[in-house]
């Protein structure tokens, strides 16, 4: 496996995935204390549909269907919502 492909890897097993499961389960919470709103019921559908997209990529990977170019995208991607993400942790 290239190491582009390792990186994107890790990121998204130990960074992507559990960020958007642990999401997920506070939205739930929301859900099941009756507390919430279209918003939130909008919100969890499209983190589910983005943790179902996380699980392909790293099929994709394991099965060696992704090739270096698309892997490299797809990573920079990821570097981006990280540090959007983070950039909003600090505002």
């Amino acid at each position: 496996m290239t190491q582009i492909k390792e990186d994107l890897l890790e990121v998204v097993e130990t960074t992507m995935i559990p960020e958007v499961e642990a999401y997920i389960e506070d939205l739930h919470k929301l859900i099941e204390k009756g507390e919430q709103t279209e918003d939130n019921m909008d919100e969890s559908r499209e983190m589910e549909s983005f943790l179902l997209e996380l699980q392909n990529i790293v099929l994709a990977i394991k099965e060696d269907k992704m090739n270096d170019e698309q892997a490299e995208e797809v990573y920079a991607k990821i570097e981006q919502l990280l540090e959007e993400s983070q950039e909003n942790l600090e505002e």
